[in-house]
């Protein structure tokens, strides 16, 4: 190798974006962890590895696609809260509670999936889809 190539690393850093999916799901117990780790996502992907950049992308949209169904859900049930007087409301609040509990789920599932590829040393395959 000559002095005007430079080495690449075969190897990436994979401690932060743990740490970050560590947040994450801390975050699901406490919430404030969650915006650190969208701090440090957005912090760091600019400066991450082609691999890992994959995680910090992922990381990001999980915290916005989330972010925007958890507004949706607050709405429906403050919907449900007003609406509970006359009673109707009570189904849409059982709806909103089941459908928080399944948002729970999908954000759980997201981060173990991302860190079953982060600790395989591989990019996360689809950064931007919606599910998993």
């Amino acid at each position: 190798m000559s002095h005007t190539e430079t080495a690449v690393s075969t190897t990436e850093d994979r401690t932060l974006p743990a740490v970050i999916y560590g947040l994450y799901l801390l975050g699901l117990v406490n919430g404030l962890t969650i915006l650190v780790g969208l701090v440090l996502a957005y912090a760091n992907r600019d400066n991450a590895g082609p691999k890992m950049a994959t995680h910090h992308r992922f990381l990001i949209s999980t915290f916005w696609i989330g972010l925007v169904a958890a507004v949706v859900l607050g709405a429906m049930t403050l919907i449900g809260v007003v609406l509970s007087i006359v009673l109707i409301g009570i189904p849409i609040l059982l709806l909103a509670g089941l459908l928080w509990c399944a948002l729970g789920v999908w954000f759980f599932v997201r981060c173990v999936v991302g860190l079953i590829h982060l600790s395989n040393g591989e990019a996360y395959p689809r950064p931007d889809a919606w599910l998993v």
